[in-house]
């Protein structure tokens, strides 16, 4: 008698857990990939979509005891090599409300560059993941990780 009263309380506090978590967080980050080409150099291009009220933060904060930076990595390949590290434009420098810490971020539609030299001149594809953590003033959605693909064409000769 006392399991189904146990399987029932159970049931009971998953739906109500559940339905208080509402429905499914659209995803405030939206990110598209673009190429240039000069010669032997490619720049890599990771641009963000935010939407209004949300950010994400810099490649480097102030200190570790707060949000996660954005990172982008980069799958090793014998068609290039990276040059440099990660551009990203200037971030806004903010005291954020959810961690009570100065930190920097990007708004709007940051765009985010990795320079490679291409080792060959035939067509590639660069796969890169970012990792990023989206929030406004009032929360944050866990960090997430979104694969990358960058389609780089053969070299004019």
């Amino acid at each position: 008698m006392l399991r189904p009263a146990l399987t029932l309380l159970a049931f009971g506090t998953l739906v109500v857990s559940t339905a208080a978590q509402g429905p499914a967080q659209k995803v405030p980050v939206a990110w598209s990939t673009t190429v240039e080409t000069s010669g032997k150099e490619v720049l890599l291009k990771a641009t963000a979509r935010i939407d209004e009220g949300w950010h994400v933060y810099a490649l480097t904060l102030p200190s570790d005891q707060g949000p996660l930076p954005t990172v982008l990595t980069f799958e090793p390949s014998k068609a290039y090599a990276l040059v440099g590290g990660v551009a990203e434009p200037k971030p806004e420098e903010v005291e954020d409300p959810n961690f009570m810490m100065l930190v920097r971020h990007h708004s709007h539609d940051p765009v985010f560059v990795q320079k490679v030299a291409r080792t060959g001149s035939e067509a590639f594809e660069v796969k890169a993941t970012v990792e990023y953590m989206a929030c406004n003033n009032s929360m944050c959605l866990p960090p997430v990780q979104v694969p990358l693909v960058f389609h780089v064409e053969a070299a004019v000769k």
